[in-house]
Formats: C-alpha cells, structure tokens, sequence
C-alpha cells in the first residue's frame, strides 16, 4: 500500500491545485506497487493518471494572459514566466534544502518579521556547475510563492556602448521596484567579473559598478536571484551585497538514486537496479541523471515497450559522460 509521506503528498498537492505535483506523486505511487510486485494495481494507476490527465487537456480553454508583462524597453530586456515546479520536486544537498525552505519561510511570514524591523532574505547568490538546480531554483521560488519570473536578457542587457548598459540595468531594478517577482540574472559571472582581470573592459566595468549600486540600494519586495557557474571568478565585492550564498554540487549517491527514481517512475520495471544506475551516474550533474532517464523512457516507447530496460539506461548515462567529458 501506499506510504503515509506519499498520501500526504498527494492530499497536499490536491488542495493546492498543484496539478503536475498530483500526477508526478500518482505515478510515484504506481512504481512503488510495482517494486512489490503489484503490477496490476500499478497499472490501473498509470491508466487513471493517463485519463486525467486527457480530461485535463480536453477541458483547457484559452490561456490566460499573464498578470504581469514587460512593456516597452522593459520587453526586450526581460522574459516573464509563470513556472509550477515545486521544492518537493528538486533533488539537492540538504544544505540548499534547507536555505532554500529558510528563505521561502522568511518571505511567507515578511508581515512578522517586518513588524519587528527585520527584513526576509530577499538576494540570493547561486554558485556550482551546469545542470546542478541553479536556474531551477529561481522557478521553484516564484512557483512556491506564487510570483512571476523575470528572466534578465543579458545579449540585449550588456552593450558596447558608454553607459548604456547601465542605463538599461537601472531600467530593470526599477522595474524590481513596480512588479514584486523573482528576477534571474543567469550566468551572472557575463557581468560580475572581478575588477581587474584580463576580460574586464571599462564598459563592464561601469556595468558592475552600477550593479553594485543598485542591489546595495535596492529595498523593494522582489527576489533577486543570481546564478554562475563560475563563483571564482566574481568580483569579491558583490557576495557582500547578497543576503545568502548557495552552493550546488552534482548529486551524491543516494541524490542520484531518488532522482532516478522520480524520473524513471512512469515506466520502471520492478527488478530495475537503482544501486547500480546510480554508479554508473558519479560525477553526472542531476539535469544530466532526468535527461538520461527521458531518453530511455523514449527508447521504451519507441520499441513498444511498457517498461525501461537497464541496459538503455545505461547506455544514456554513458552517453551523458561522454558528452560531459568534451565539454
């Protein structure tokens, strides 16, 4: 039978109306019977979330237009999205778990903390490789607190002319200021180089000057979210303008074992060897484990199958490594 953290999770996700949470869970549960050898039960629950979820998609009328839109100047220097992943859904150290839960408590009780004359982390500084949960993170924040997503453009945000730059930067802290949201600088190390170093040009100089500036000054109800694959490589001088620094990692062995049991769920045979999967994905970072497993759930489908063989999995991981090892 199902586990009690699973029902929980499952009520939980139906309360909150978090419909891809709800099936991911369902699916969940179907694995699980089929490790104890319940086949028929797991498969009766794949075909109701298979059902639903085409009801779901029959039902769908027109999308709603987002509440908040970049206009004018704005449009071009920012992406908006409205992301539904969940932290229940994120496979990281316990470590980011845990400043993670810290910074969305602070900001669901701000009235609280306010009220005392303190303020909730609010500027986070996210360091560590590719395809290790930084750009996830910044989803799950605005998802959780139900927030927009702006995505800042750096090709259109960094230029070669004098000043512009930093014009067009002081144009994206004051749009932190009218719409509350999670504002991403991905691949921040393009802008945050250390003062001095042979890449620094004046122009990028100004520009993390300015920068500097403006998140020291900033003091709206925005999230600001900064990632970089590159934490060395920063200017010393912005990690103090950050209320917290995360650092991601590639996913240790039992990280690996869950998110290759999450991803694999839907089409997992009850003798499939997690332990042994998860050897073969040392060193791999967690986007590259989902991705692996997403390809050996295609093979299955693509040759008829119901359930994904070991051996494919291991092929993709090995693939994995071997793209990695280039890069």
């Amino acid at each position: 039978m199902a586990r009690a953290d699973q029902l929980k999770a499952l009520l939980r996700a139906y309360a909150g109306n978090e419909e891809t949470q709800f099936y991911s869970v369902a699916l969940q549960m179907a694995a699980d019977e089929a490790q104890r050898g319940h086949t028929k039960l797991a498969g009766e629950l794949r075909d109701l979330v298979d059902a639903a979820k085409a009801r779901t998609t029959r039902s769908v009328g027109p999308r709603s237009v987002p509440i908040a839109q970049p206009r004018g100047e704005l449009a071009e220097l920012l992406n908006v999205q409205y992301p539904q992943q969940h932290l229940s859904q994120m496979v990281v150290s316990q470590d980011v778990s845990n400043k993670l839960k810290r910074v969305l408590n602070e900001q669901r009780q701000h009235a609280r903390l306010s009220g005392h004359g303190l303020s909730p982390r609010r500027k986070l500084l996210l360091v560590g490789p590719p395809g290790t949960g930084k750009t996830l993170t910044a989803s799950v924040l605005a998802a959780e607190l139900r927030l927009p997503l702006f995505v800042a453009r750096f090709d259109s945000l960094i230029t070669k002319f004098m000043g512009e730059s930093a014009s067009k930067l002081r144009l994206v802290f004051e749009a932190l200021k009218t719409t509350r949201g999670v504002y991403l600088f991905d691949e921040f190390d393009s802008l945050g180089l250390q003062r001095g170093s042979q890449h620094d040009v004046a122009e990028m100089r100004r520009t993390l000057n300015m920068f500097l500036q403006l998140i020291e000054q900033d003091t709206s109800e925005s999230i600001i979210v900064a990632a970089t694959n590159h934490g060395a490589s920063l200017d010393g001088a912005l990690f103090r303008r950050f209320d917290d620094v995360v650092i991601y990692g590639t996913p240790d062995h039992e990280m690996a074992v869950l998110l290759l049991k999450n991803s694999l769920a839907a089409m997992a045979d009850i003798d499939l060897d997690y332990q042994a999967l998860a050897t073969v994905a040392d060193g791999l970072s967690q986007a590259d484990v989902v991705r692996a497993a997403q390809d050996a759930m295609k093979d299955a489908v693509l040759q008829h199958r119901d359930t994904v063989a070991f051996d494919d999995v291991i092929t993709h991981l090995g693939e994995r490594k071997a793209s990695t090892s280039l890069t």
